[in-house]
């Protein structure tokens, strides 16, 4: 009698778990002078404070191109690391004097990239030390409850358990963040409407890296 053995292997997969919690869901809106449209809605952030899922650490680029940072606004959760590679032909510093995540790139060429790790949750108010004018904002979360809207002013943040949070609204032509408490139930929260107001914004001018003015050549940069 002939035996006819077959030897298989079977893969136990997890099963994958549905999302929990709900959606907060909303609007942003900028009024500006004369009533004009707004032309960076996008460059808004819109978070929740509170106990959340922490989100896995990223690497991102804001390359420098032009004597400008590109994006000029990015969210990143703790841990994260932000690359800031240099396009131009002339030389940059990339810089931040911002409390607990301070750092200095030092002076770097065309070609060359340096990264900085971000350690603390807040808002970093990135600078060179050649040009007065090149900022960007890194916004550190400690959580993924965070989201960044369309360039309609639309939001959403997905999976978030029900309880009691802070919403930040953060736009860097806003004089305050706006902070409000709020509570997400088991759908979720919908509809909410925020109103920025910017038109009293002026630029105004920083330091450099060693807390003096900048030296422009009596006002005009050499490149």
């Amino acid at each position: 009698m002939r035996w006819l053995v077959v030897l298989g292997v079977v893969s136990l997969l997890p099963t994958p778990q549905a999302p929990t919690g709900g959606r907060v869901a909303g609007r942003i809106a900028i009024l500006e002078k004369r009533n004009k449209p707004s032309p960076d809605l996008g460059a808004a952030v819109i978070y929740l404070e509170g106990a959340g899922p922490a989100a896995a650490a990223a690497t991102l680029d804001i390359t420098i191109n032009d004597k400008v940072y590109r994006p000029r606004v990015v969210v990143v959760p703790v841990g994260s690391t932000v690359r800031f590679p240099n396009t131009d032909p002339f030389d940059h510093n990339v810089f931040s004097a911002s409390e607990q995540n301070q750092f200095d790139l030092g002076l770097y060429g065309r070609g060359e990239a340096k990264s900085h790790t971000f350690t603390h949750p807040g808002l970093v108010r990135v600078y060179c030390n050649v040009h007065p004018k090149m900022v960007a904002y890194v916004v550190v979360t400690s959580n993924r409850h965070y989201a960044q809207p369309g360039v309609d002013g639309s939001f959403t943040i997905e999976n978030v358990a029900a309880g009691k949070y802070r919403l930040h609204v953060w736009h860097e032509r806003i004089a305050a963040e706006i902070v409000k408490d709020v509570t997400v139930g088991t759908a979720g929260l919908g509809d909410l409407q925020v109103a920025l107001d910017a038109r009293g914004y002026k630029w105004r001018p920083h330091k450099n890296k060693d807390g003096q003015e900048y030296q422009t050549n009596a006002g005009y940069e050499r490149y």
